[in-house]
Order: structure tokens, then C-alpha cells, then sequence
């Protein structure tokens, strides 16, 4: 599976923005996505996850009830909406999968690229 983060960009604290992580190869609907983030001098942290069909997701306490998770299994495509957005979500957001649901980084075989996602006071 391959996997493109896409979406990031400069917003103000409060603003909203939607990233997509587009997959291609093989079978994306197989497998669990998750969204992680690394902020500069920090270790990568998990942000969001969903399952195979989208029926389960779970999510960090730093974003539970402003980001919101999603995919669509026809366009191949997982979505992480970002609402109230702070200064310290500012990162580089990178996507990934794995079979079944996961939280750890090191647990996950496929990575995207990342985008930066900066968030200004």
C-alpha cells in the first residue's frame, strides 16, 4: 500500500482544516489507518485511528472532540477533519495502515509522507 498525506498548511488558532490520505496498490479497505504527528523535537504521537470499514475509531485525549476521523473505502481515501485548532497541534501529520486497529507507530507497516500542518496564535 502506498500513501499520500495531503491537505496540511498555515491556519490560525481556532481555524479548521481537513487532511487526506489518499492510498493506492493494494487492497486500502483492508486495512486500519491511523493519523499520527511529530512536532519538532518531539517523538511521533498517535492522533486518530479507524478501522477497515470506518465503523470504529478512537482517538488522542489532546483531540478527542475536535478532530474527526474518516474514509471513504470507494475513493480510497481516509480524511482527518481538525476543528478548534490549537498552536500546539501545529506538526508534520502523517498517515498509515495497518491490519486491524493500532496506536503504537511502530506497529504500523505503511507510512505517507507527511504534511505540515502550523497553526499560528
Amino acid at each position: 500500500v502506498q500513501l499520500q498525506a495531503s491537505g496540511g498548511g498555515l491556519v490560525q488558532a481556532g481555524g479548521s482544516l481537513r487532511l487526506s490520505c489518499a492510498a493506492s496498490g493494494r487492497t486500502f479497505s483492508s486495512y486500519a489507518v491511523g493519523w499520527f504527528r511529530q512536532a519538532p523535537g518531539k517523538e511521533r504521537e498517535f492522533v486518530a485511528v479507524i478501522n477497515w470499514s470506518g465503523g470504529s475509531t478512537s482517538y488522542s485525549d489532546s483531540v478527542k472532540g475536535r478532530f474527526t476521523i474518516s474514509r471513504d473505502n470507494a475513493k480510497d481515501t481516509v480524511y482527518l477533519q481538525m476543528s478548534s485548532l490549537k498552536p500546539e497541534d501545529t506538526a508534520v501529520y502523517y498517515c498509515a495502515a495497518r491490519v486491524g486497529m493500532g496506536v503504537s507507530a511502530t506497529s504500523y507497516r505503511y507510512w505517507g509522507q507527511g504534511t505540515l500542518v502550523t497553526v499560528s496564535s
